[in-house]
């Protein structure tokens, strides 16, 4: 089917460009196809090639510039000035440039002095120490044949009623000796306390009962209840006696456990779930 002819073109015209079409699809259908994927696949090849040889020398560029690199130079230590200068202390109070002549007072000397004069007041406050532990030579307790004492210490919840009469320094406790009823000996100590002070641990002896409390409780109200006795036998040792405590009641106790704790103020660990 040929395509209408155009007014304008002559009839020599219209076939020159028939013959001309003709021939080019003729030479289109003879081209084989592997020929076509030939030349495609060249190209590809080339732009492929083009792209690796421009890596390879961006390669080499920057492999020439890392040989070619300087290597820096260490780095220096900063100079402090004046670091070679010696330290030169001058005491307080003395003229560097030597203007004046005067003699230099040392501050820690002078706080040693005060200490020293520290201690040389504290030396009474030993002596009176000492005092303490010197038995009272102003007791006057009458030892007749007969003669009694009678007090009552307390300690806690121990109740002690001791009785003083004349004898040779033994102890009667619930109706054993003293080292039976108290095996401590920082125990039986503090019960003699009272008489070795006065003097009289060797002259009278003592009768007791207890109950109630602990050992220690029970060894508290023992002296208190023959300090107590001591006064009774003669009321001039009152001071003597309160300026050592054994006139001091120890009230310390245990505080009553409470509702819903475990003790006095012990609480139970608490949960949020």
């Amino acid at each position: 089917m040929s395509s209408p002819r155009r007014p304008d073109l002559t009839e020599e015209e219209y076939l020159d460009i028939e013959e001309a079409l003709a021939t080019n699809a003729r030479e289109w259908i003879e081209t084989p196809d592997h020929d076509v994927d030939e030349i495609a696949g060249s190209a590809e090849d080339a732009a492929l090639e083009a792209y690796e040889q421009a890596e390879d020398a961006t390669a080499a560029a920057e492999t020439e510039d890392e040989e070619w690199e300087e290597v820096p130079p260490p780095r220096e230590k900063p100079v402090v000035p004046g670091a070679h200068l010696e330290v030169d202390i001058v005491p307080e109070g003395v003229d560097p440039l030597g203007r004046e002549a005067q003699e230099y007072v040392d501050p820690y000397a002078i706080v040693e002095a005060e200490d020293a004069v520290v201690e040389d007041a504290d030396a009474p406050q030993e002596t009176d120490e000492e005092v303490l532990t010197e038995p009272i030579s102003t007791a006057a307790i009458d030892l007749a044949s007969g003669a009694r004492y009678r007090a009552t210490g307390k300690r806690k919840t121990a109740i002690a009623r001791v009785i003083l009469r004349p004898g040779s320094g033994t102890y009667l406790i619930n109706g054993r000796t003293l080292e039976e009823h108290f095996p401590r000996v920082t125990l039986q100590r503090n019960i003699r306390q009272p008489l070795e002070t006065v003097g009289y641990h060797e002259r009278m002896d003592v009768v007791a009962r207890l109950h109630g409390g602990g050992i220690s409780a029970q060894a508290g109200a023992l002296r208190h209840g023959v300090s107590r006795a001591l006064l009774e036998a003669d009321p001039n040792l009152r001071g003597e006696l309160k300026r050592r405590g054994f006139l001091t009641r120890d009230s310390r106790a245990k505080e009553r456990k409470k509702a819903g704790l475990k003790k006095a103020r012990k609480r139970p660990q608490f949960s949020k779930r």
